[in-house]
């Protein structure tokens, strides 16, 4: 069981930061991520409550921008006084490089178990949910782009992360998200299926 006091806290002063940040990475994504985190910790013998404050403070670096949140959130971890009520300062320093370690692009793999836990629940392999949230992400962020632009940059965005070759590493065996990807380079390549869900999910965002 969570520490009650922990999850209060976070609950009521971490969590609600993400309802400021793109549509990609409001509550639903922390949320989701928490539970992922979860279910794939049961596999570990790791610190529950170190497991939950993870994956709640992933992405909060993200208040200084996309580009080097994953460092601004291991800062912030460390940063926050109120986490020394609970863990100990070497306990700290591994959750902080767990949230370095966690996002997709980085070529090496997570420093600990930590780590490897929370980059792995934080991959959402859900074929809807990931078009979903590049379709939501084009329109926060590069609102120059129409319907068709923003159709070849989720293309360009789906090859360079999932497909064959793509930068995107698993770390746990004992997630589902193998037979996820490969169940989503399958909606890549059936070219007609993925056009059409496109643009369900495009009309969709549009008219919320």
């Amino acid at each position: 069981m969570i520490n009650s006091e922990l999850k209060q806290y976070i609950e009521s002063e971490i969590i609600p930061r993400y309802d400021s940040f793109d549509a990609a990475h409001r509550r639903d994504h922390v949320t989701t991520v928490i539970e992922q985190s979860a279910a794939i910790m049961r596999h570990y013998d790791v610190n529950e409550d170190m497991v939950y404050a993870i994956a709640a403070y992933h992405d909060t670096g993200l208040v200084e921008g996309r580009k080097l949140h994953h460092t601004a959130s291991g800062r912030i971890i460390r940063e926050d006084a109120q986490l020394r009520r609970w863990f100990s300062e070497e306990q700290i320093e591994i959750m902080a490089q767990a949230a370095e370690d966690h996002r997709a692009s980085s070529e090496t793999e997570p420093r600990s178990i930590y780590g490897r836990i929370v980059a792995e629940a934080d991959r959402v392999i859900d074929s809807t949910t990931i078009l979903r949230r590049t379709i939501q992400y084009t329109l926060s962020h590069h609102v120059e782009l129409d319907r068709e632009a923003g159709y070849e940059r989720m293309l360009e965005h789906l090859h360079e992360k999932y497909y064959y070759g793509g930068y995107l590493k698993l770390w746990i065996p004992e997630s589902a998200n193998a037979q996820r990807l490969e169940e989503l380079r399958q909606l890549i390549d059936n070219t007609a299926r993925l056009r059409e869900l496109y643009d369900k999910l495009y009309d969709e965002e549009c008219n919320r």
